[in-house]
């Protein structure tokens, strides 16, 4: 009897020492497919790399023109309206003359009357009844006559407003019996002509993304006008000083006390000529753009994401295929929106970690009474 309870105990030891390391195996079998159930990856694959700077600009024509007078006198005639065609050389408005008739009359008849005393101090002067002084006397008054009339005679030519290129009149002209006013700084713009035929883009481009922009590279761009409508443009030009001409002192200390004050952002012009062979875009519409800087067509690559920096340079994390992790330092290329070449230490088909798994609360608390310090405030 008591060799059959010995019996029966080391079965029963077995049994629970057996359960013990089942148990034990299938809970750590759970732990691991937890924790690798955590983990989502992506693979390293091959595909078309297009990389992008993004702008917004106004679009305008290439070439346009204000016409106004170069003389003050009041508009008598508009004989064009808005959106007529124009060549150079037509006549697109006239100004009353009256005034300036006047004053080429006088200017006519002053030099008739110069013109006679002058021909009688020749007279004189070649009989010895008039001094030399004289004669030159009386030939300055003629010149200065001549002079003034050849001076009211350009102000009559004035009178008839021509058109200084072949365009399209864009917005509403002047109407007639309003003061045109000459002037270097502020005069009086009868009409504005352009020619709608070719335009561009004047875009602003952050200060970061300026490096990118190279002349002749492509873009695209979208207006509101036109939902869904994609035109394409190229690069032509990109300006040497940003938009506010912020480096020059001289002509910014008025206001550089008040711009070194907040941290704007620099931005250059860079201008873009535009493809518009249905002459669908108009003046002044807003273009959002997106220049091409690169391009790669099956290029290695991985999801930006899982791109991670430190002091040694660029790694991702790669799950290999007994479910290790390890990090592994790259080279990368061109970027995308979403995606980065990767020029080096990356094989296509490798899998990329691309979440962050937190540590378990348990483990923060036994990692944080591990650590040396002042108790928590």
């Amino acid at each position: 009897m008591k060799f059959d309870w010995k019996i029966k105990t080391a079965i029963a030891l077995v049994v629970l020492i057996a359960a013990g390391v089942y148990g034990y195996q299938y809970y750590q079998g759970q732990q691991e497919a937890k924790k690798a159930a955590a983990v989502e990856t992506t693979p390293v694959v091959r595909m078309n790399l297009k990389s992008t700077v993004s702008a917004t600009g106004t679009i305008k024509p290439v070439n346009s023109v204000e016409v106004s007078s170069k003389v003050t006198a009041r508009i008598k005639d508009v004989l064009v309206k808005e959106n007529d065609t124009v060549t150079a050389g037509q006549t697109v408005a006239t100004l009353d003359a009256t005034d300036y008739t006047e004053k080429r009359n006088q200017a006519q008849y002053k030099v008739a009357n110069t013109k006679a005393k002058y021909e009688r101090a020749q007279y004189l002067y070649s009989i010895g009844a008039d001094t030399q002084e004289q004669l030159e006397d009386a030939k300055m008054n003629y010149d200065t006559a001549v002079s003034s009339l050849a001076e009211s005679q350009s102000n009559m030519n004035e009178m008839t407003i021509v058109a200084p290129m072949s365009g399209i009149v864009v917005g509403e002209p002047q109407t007639p019996g309003t003061m045109a006013v000459q002037g270097t700084s502020n005069p009086t713009v009868i009409m504005r002509i352009a020619d709608m035929s070719s335009k561009q883009i004047l875009a602003k481009v952050d200060e970061t993304d300026i490096g990118s922009v190279k002349v002749g590279q492509t873009a695209t761009f979208t207006v509101d006008s036109f939902n869904g409508k994609t035109f394409t443009a190229r690069v032509s030009k990109i300006s040497q000083t940003d938009t506010s001409n912020s480096w020059n002192i001289n002509t910014s200390s008025s206001s550089s006390s008040s711009s070194s004050s907040s941290a704007s952002v620099i931005y250059y012009y860079v201008t873009l000529d535009v493809d518009d062979p249905d002459n669908m875009l108009l003046p002044a519409m807003t273009a959002r753009v997106e220049i091409n800087t690169a391009e790669k067509n099956d290029a290695l690559v991985v999801p930006l994401s899982t791109l991670k920096t430190d002091a040694k340079g660029s790694y991702v994390i790669v799950k290999n295929e007994d479910g290790t992790q390890e990090n592994r330092y790259v080279s990368t290329g061109i970027y995308s929106d979403e995606y980065v070449e990767i020029l080096d230490g990356l094989s296509e088909g490798e899998q990329v970690v691309s979440t962050y798994v937190a540590k378990s609360a348990d483990s923060a608390k036994k990692n944080s009474s591990n650590r040396g310090g002042p108790p928590p405030m």
